[in-house]
C-alpha cells in the first residue's frame, strides 16, 4: 500500500494534501463575485413595496439574481463602503449595477415586472460578461 512507503509522512498528512489541491483547484475554477445589484429605497415608496412584493421573492433564485446578488439601502443612507456611485440617487426605487465597487449602469423607478427583467438583462448583457438567462 502507499500508506507502507511513506511512513514518515502518515496517511493523515497525505489526505490532507490532497484535499487541500482539490479545495484549491475548485477554489480557482469558480468566477470571482465583483457584480452586485444595489436597490435604493425609501421608507413608504409604493413602488419599492411593489418590486419586494413581486420581483424580491423570486430575484436570487433567477440567473441575474445568482449573477448580480442584490443589496438593499436607504436613499437617506451614504453609499455602502468600498461602492461609488456615478452621480446622486434622486428617485426610489433606483437599481445600480455595480461592478468592482464602481457604478456601471442603473435603473431608475420601477416600470413594472415586465418591463424590469427586460432592462435589467438588457443592462447586465451590454455592462458586464452575464451570459443571459438560459
Amino acid at each position: 500500500m502507499l500508506w507502507d512507503k511513506l511512513p514518515s509522512i502518515g496517511c493523515f498528512m497525505v489526505l490532507r494534501s490532497y484535499v487541500l489541491g482539490f479545495v484549491t483547484l475548485l477554489c480557482l475554477s469558480l468566477p470571482a463575485q465583483a457584480v452586485e445589484l444595489i436597490m435604493v429605497e425609501r421608507q413608504g415608496c409604493i413602488y419599492c413595496i411593489q418590486w419586494k412584493t413581486k420581483i424580491g421573492p423570486i430575484y436570487p433564485k433567477t440567473d441575474a439574481g445568482k449573477y448580480a446578488p442584490l443589496r438593499m439601502i436607504d436613499i437617506a443612507d451614504a453609499p455602502p463602503e468600498g461602492v461609488t456611485f456615478v452621480r446622486k440617487i434622486n428617485f426610489t426605487p433606483t437599481f445600480v449595477l455595480i461592478e468592482d465597487g464602481q457604478e456601471i449602469g442603473r435603473i431608475e423607478g420601477y416600470p413594472g415586472e415586465d418591463f424590469f427583467w427586460g432592462l435589467l438583462e438588457m443592462m447586465l448583457s451590454a455592462k458586464t460578461d452575464f451570459p443571459g438567462a438560459s
